[in-house]
């Protein structure tokens, strides 16, 4: 007898989590988990635990959108220390790890100044001993760097911490995935699997290709008892299928916040993947997974934020997946880890780190990684990239979050790339402070004006019009702006139209609009096809 075959449901979740808090890069990388661990996570678990009310009266207040504040309406509280405790027990070594590196600062701020380092060895904290360099910039203040690839090989890396969520969802609404982590619930089957677990891609496979739920049960090791609750999860019915673009130009598709996909009949090109990819009805019309190619030639990662490097959509798209560029960095630095290493220990392949003005030429096309300035708090961050993408003559300009801190920079890149045809611009121009995403990082209080003063805020109208006053673009389109409601757990943003960012934006469409440039604030989805064989021979008819 023929084995019956099914689909898993378009709107199952496949949600990464460790220590069952959303995963995000930093809770990948040994060093910033840890710190995270006892900066963010322990913080706001002791904090409810305390004074739970007053958690639940800051959820429901608009002006505390993404704060440090749990979702679980005052409740759940026996719960949220049975998990406190699992974690301080599991994550032990974490502690530790995080406790010396926050010694080694004190340390170095208290004695090297100036004279040589090497006497400093015998006092580096043992969690830390032979992971880390001590070393001075030119004005002798003191740091150190990590062998962050050694840390991945020892008993700091938790993957006995990652795990799987799976559940059904009808809607966007979820709690803010910085500050609530996921408790046990009837819905959802936690699976306690690491990232590079095969029966990822085997389960997300079946999104279009049928499989035996016996078979995939097996695979992810399913308990009897959960199977009625997994095979909850699959349908006999076949989803729409994809239907590979097979046309002459070359399409863009917007789908969401920075996500862009750019296609030709020879070539897939993903930038920054976050899909809301869950097959239910929305009032926002979006693509969906089922708009994606199934072989993705290229993936491309702008910088290292939650919003840009979103694993719950990276992992399901794992298997078709042939190629991911990022950032390169070598640094060591606490607050910049290697985005090639985190995603090579989850189970990524060919992932090829890019330096600045650095090209990959394929097919008819070449990818080129850009400086990328600002949004980042002043900190010394070089996992960020811009990326210019050439389609014969057809130049694409990403430019992602980035603030301009200095026009003449981007006209010595003009120098080298030329003009731009689309240019694709964020204005999230309010930003949040420094210590809302690297606070856990720091060991030492920051002065609130400060903090402040020191955003993660991309370009406003004046700052954006130097891009394209330079680049010359024959279109321009704001994207990144979080807008889209299926973002609203990961950004933490609700504009109004009072909004700096949305003013500030519309500034900018409308004088894009008054020189004669395409232009649009993007939201929900976009398609546009491109003639770039036109583009090729417009560009020999003035060079010739």
């Amino acid at each position: 007898m023929q084995q019956e075959l099914f689909y898993v449901k378009p709107n199952l979740m496949i949600v990464p989590l460790v220590d069952r808090w959303y995963a995000w890069s930093h809770l990948i990388s040994p060093a910033t988990a840890a710190m995270n661990v006892t900066g963010r996570h322990l913080k706001i678990m002791n904090s409810y635990i305390q004074s739970p009310q007053i958690h639940a009266a800051a959820v429901k207040n608009p002006k505390m959108l993404g704060g440090p504040f749990m979702d679980y309406n005052g409740g759940r509280v026996e719960e949220v220390k049975k998990l406190r405790e699992a974690i301080m027990t599991r994550q032990a070594k974490a502690i530790e790890l995080s406790e010396a590196i926050t010694a080694l600062d004190t340390l170095l701020k208290s004695q090297a100044k100036g004279a040589s380092l090497e006497p400093l060895y015998e006092q580096v904290p043992e969690p830390l001993k032979g992971y880390v360099e001590l070393v001075y910039d030119l004005n002798n203040n003191a740091s150190f760097r990590f062998f962050e690839s050694l840390l991945y090989q020892s008993e700091y890396y938790a993957r006995a911490s990652q795990s799987i969520s799976l559940s059904l969802t009808n809607n966007d609404k979820r709690p803010f995935c910085l500050s609530t982590p996921q408790l046990d619930s009837p819905d959802a089957l936690i699976l306690d699997i690491p990232f590079d677990h095969p029966g990822i891609d085997a389960l997300s496979r079946m999104k279009r290709e049928p499989g035996s739920i016996d078979e995939i049960a097996a695979i992810l090791g399913i308990a009897a008892t959960d199977r009625v609750r997994f095979d909850n999860f699959f349908t006999p019915q076949e989803h729409p299928r994809y239907q590979r673009y097979t046309g002459d130009k070359a399409r863009m598709r917007y789908f969401g916040h920075a996500c862009i996909l750019v296609e030709t009949k020879e070539v897939s090109i993903l930038v920054d993947p976050l899909i809301s990819y869950y097959g239910y009805e929305s009032s926002v019309e979006h693509f969906s997974d089922v708009d994606l190619p199934d072989v993705i030639d290229y993936v491309l990662i702008t910088h290292n934020h939650q919003d840009h490097v979103v694993f719950e959509t990276l992992l399901p798209l794992r298997h078709k997946i042939r190629n991911i560029i990022v950032p390169a960095t070598n640094s060591g630095a606490l607050q910049d880890p290697s985005l090639k290493l985190a995603l090579e220990n989850i189970g990524f392949t060919h992932v090829t780190a890019i330096d600045e003005m650095e090209a990959i030429r394929f097919h008819n096309c070449t990818i080129t990684g850009l400086p990328f300035t600002g949004e980042h708090s002043d900190l010394d961050i070089k996992t960020k990239a811009c990326f210019h993408i050439t389609i014969s003559n057809l130049k694409f300009l990403f430019v992602a979050d980035s603030r301009v801190m200095e026009a003449k920079l981007y006209q010595h890149i003009h120098r080298i790339i030329g003009d731009a045809d689309v240019l694709f611009l964020g204005m999230e121009c309010d930003g949040a402070p420094l210590t809302w995403l690297y606070g856990p990082l720091l060991t030492q209080e920051l002065n609130r004006d400060h903090d402040q003063s020191r955003r993660l805020s991309g370009s406003d109208c004046q700052k954006g019009m130097h891009l394209v006053n330079i680049f010359r673009p024959k279109e321009a389109y704001v994207y990144a702006m979080g807008q889209e409601p299926w973002l609203e757990f990961i950004s933490s943003i609700k504009y109004t139209p009072e909004s700096k960012p949305i003013i500030q934006s519309d500034m900018l469409v409308q004088e894009c609009a008054r020189q004669k440039i395409i232009t649009e604030r993007l939201f929900g989805e976009k398609e546009l096809l491109y003639d770039y064989a036109q583009q090729q021979e417009e560009y020999l008819a003035l060079n010739t």
